[in-house]
């Protein structure tokens, strides 16, 4: 399904490149397999040298792009023609998870990019590659920008509300929901609503919600029923009800659109509920993608897999490289990664610390709190412990380990 424009000028773009939460944004690093093994980032010796072979778009795609950039070299000062182009770079790199694609995006929109009052579609792109990166002000002070031109357009008021939901302004993101009521199909709205509402006080309405709007849209495109499905997934394993999970975690997966948040939710359900061995076979040829790799480690070290050693050594060569670009977008990850992994929980919880200044989602009050029970100091999440009052979150596993840390001596 189509985000149509509304008729005062908003760009046009695919529904799932908005869904794409920013914790999932996977760095796909320049780094050799004998490089990895080390931990340290790798250096090619020679210009010419393969550092690595991306993955080949399927032929279509191919040939698209390839089209799209010779009329470009054609008419490099066409924005039609370089927003068409950018918008399929950003869809590949998300589904993909390799931000290179994000970066020829940027590159294509350069001469209008710095531009002082640059074109609404650019900034639209803009706001997404930001919100990519986890710089949400500056995506945001885009969006406001792209609002005030174009109030009506559906596209910003989702983006908007995606990442005040990430950055846990619950209030703020459900009025952007509201917003959309009559700019898109009625279970954009409900999908929308229901999943800012489950995370802050009425997660039972927002399922029974979903569930009957879903049930409705019975025709709707298969990309919006896979977020709707995910967000009933979530909100099912949220309120321990592993039966009801699976059932909407398997229909999303059934509609067969490769999608890297969903798979790493499943991952995470599957390996809340100690089958490690299926999370190996759904992620199986996913070792490209950070997050998808780091729930494949996970699972074979709950296996004693003998690939453990090569892929804890990867992700640890991959977040280091990270760190050396000064990329944000791994925190959670690595949080998780020296938490579980690594088994060093001090430095685990400086992680999640530093990723909960950034975002406040469920995971990411979930690590804190893991972290600072196995470091011994519970009182370093106690931010979290009012975060979680004020937004009423409901979740069984948080709210066990809220209990485990209220019984801990002072």
């Amino acid at each position: 399904m189509q985000l149509t424009a509304t008729s005062s000028g908003g760009s046009h773009g695919s529904l799932r490149s908005f869904l794409a939460r920013c914790t999932v944004a996977a760095t796909v690093l320049l780094l050799a397999i004998g490089s990895a093994a080390k931990a340290e980032p790798f250096v090619p010796t020679d210009d010419l040298q393969v550092v690595e072979r991306l993955p080949t778009p399927t032929t279509g795609i191919k040939r698209e792009l390839r089209d799209l950039r010779d009329d470009l070299a054609k008419n490099p000062n066409d924005l039609h023609l370089a927003v068409r182009l950018a918008r399929r770079y950003i869809e590949i790199g998300r589904t993909e998870g390799d931000p290179r694609y994000y970066g020829h995006a940027e590159a294509l929109l350069q001469p209008w990019w710095r531009l002082t009052a640059p074109p609404v579609d650019v900034l639209l792109l803009r706001a997404t590659m930001m919100q990519n990166r986890h710089e949400f002000a500056a995506a945001l002070a885009d969006l406001s920008a792209v609002l005030a031109v174009q109030p009506l357009n559906s596209q910003a008021w989702l983006t908007r509300a995606v990442i005040l939901q990430v950055t846990g302004r619950h209030d703020d993101a459900r009025k952007s929901c509201a917003r959309l009521a009559p700019l898109t199909p009625a279970l954009v709205t409900a999908t929308c609503i229901a999943d800012v509402s489950s995370v802050s006080g009425k997660a039972a309405d927002a399922y029974v919600q979903l569930s009957a709007a879903v049930e409705a849209a019975s025709e709707a495109d298969a990309g919006l029923r896979e977020w709707s499905l995910s967000v009933l997934a979530e909100v099912a394993v949220r309120a321990g009800d592993p039966v009801a999970a699976e059932r909407h975690y398997r229909a999303a997966l059934a509609l067969g659109i490769k999608d890297v948040y969903l798979l790493g939710s499943y991952a995470d359900f599957l390996l809340d509920h100690d089958r490690p061995a299926e999370v190996r076979e759904l992620l199986a040829g996913e070792t490209r993608i950070d997050p998808l790799l780091l729930r494949l480690a996970l699972a074979e070290a709950a296996l004693k897999a003998p690939e453990l050693a090569e892929h804890v050594a990867a992700l640890k060569a991959r977040f280091a490289t990270s760190r050396l670009r000064g990329d944000t977008v791994h925190r959670r990850e690595e949080a998780r990664f020296t938490l579980h992994l690594l088994q060093q929980p001090a430095e685990a919880l400086r992680l999640a610390q530093e990723n909960w200044q950034l975002q406040h989602e469920t995971w990411d009050a979930r690590l804190m709190l893991e972290a600072a029970l196995a470091a011994s100091t519970p009182d370093e999440a106690a931010d979290v412990l009012t975060w979680l009052k004020e937004t009423r979150l409901e979740d069984r596993k948080i709210a066990a380990l809220v209990a485990q840390m209220t019984a801990v001596p002072k």
